[in-house]
């Protein structure tokens, strides 16, 4: 069985953060053919379904780099959390760079996740990260905690590096970056292209080819578990070098291209 892995923005999702219909219409030729499409993004479940389109697809979803894995229906399928007791110092660390914080969760994303800030200014920002009480989240109940962004503004690109350092002694935890301006803290066992393999074991089944498309470095996990991997033309240069395949980019609908033009696997 072959399965196509699309990560969502920047790569299935145009600049307008939408699904084009030529798009739609290539997902439902390659699941016509029998071909496993799986979404496979750093967004949190509720922002992924929340792009219109998404749920009639009925693919299975990876949310949170590879931390959370859904069945075609919904169903949880598997989760990878952080430990409670890294947690704090990793926030000590973070409030001391003076960086931007959010923090993926069971209960949501505090105090909000990616996609929303998009819209707003750098005063609202930094309003929002310090006011936030970071500590006091934990408690709350049961919290289950996925993914921790560390974020930089555009022109501080340099910084990026600074949180990695600081962060390199902790074990057990993955870092990856979906934008240039990022950090994204996960679990070890987070990872998109073992997600990959994992649905596929707990659904007993086999990928004897797949194909992997991406535009970050959170999708650099993916293209190792790739047959081919595909970047997109507006990748950062690193992430173009790092795949088999450079295709159009996401406002030309270079997954379309790739998929009929460059894979011919429709």
């Amino acid at each position: 069985m072959k399965c196509v892995s699309l990560d969502l923005d920047g790569t299935l999702l145009n600049s307008h953060f939408e699904m084009t219909e030529k798009s739609v219409n290539t997902i439902v030729n390659l699941q016509e053919q029998g071909i496993e499409v799986i979404i496979n993004t750093g967004r949190a479940f509720t922002d992924v379904v929340k792009v219109p389109g998404i749920r009639e697809l009925n693919c299975p979803i990876v949310c949170v780099n590879g931390s959370i894995l859904f069945s075609k229906t919904g169903e949880l399928l598997f989760e990878a959390t952080l430990r409670r007791e890294i947690y704090e110092p990793i926030i000590s660390i973070l409030t001391d760079l003076d960086v931007g914080i959010l923090i993926y969760t069971d209960k949501g994303g505090f105090p909000s996740t990616l996609p929303p800030l998009h819209s707003k200014s750098k005063t609202e920002l930094d309003e929002m990260f310090t006011s936030f009480d970071y500590h006091g989240l934990l408690m709350k109940d049961d919290l289950k905690i996925y993914k921790i962004i560390a974020l930089v503004y555009p022109e501080q690109l340099e910084r990026v590096d600074e949180v990695k350092k600081a962060l390199a002694h902790f074990e057990n935890i993955s870092m990856a970056s979906s934008f240039p301006n990022n950090v994204e803290i996960t679990s070890r066992e987070a990872h998109k292209g073992r997600a990959i393999l994992r649905y596929a074991e707990l659904n007993d089944i086999e990928f004897e080819e797949i194909y992997a498309f991406g535009d970050g470095g959170n999708d650099l996990s993916q293209f190792e578990v790739a047959t081919k991997s595909v970047a997109m033309a507006n990748a950062p240069k690193e992430i173009r070098e790092a795949a088999d395949i450079i295709t159009k980019s996401n406002d030309e609908d270079g997954i379309s291209y790739a998929v009929k033009e460059l894979l011919k696997l429709i």
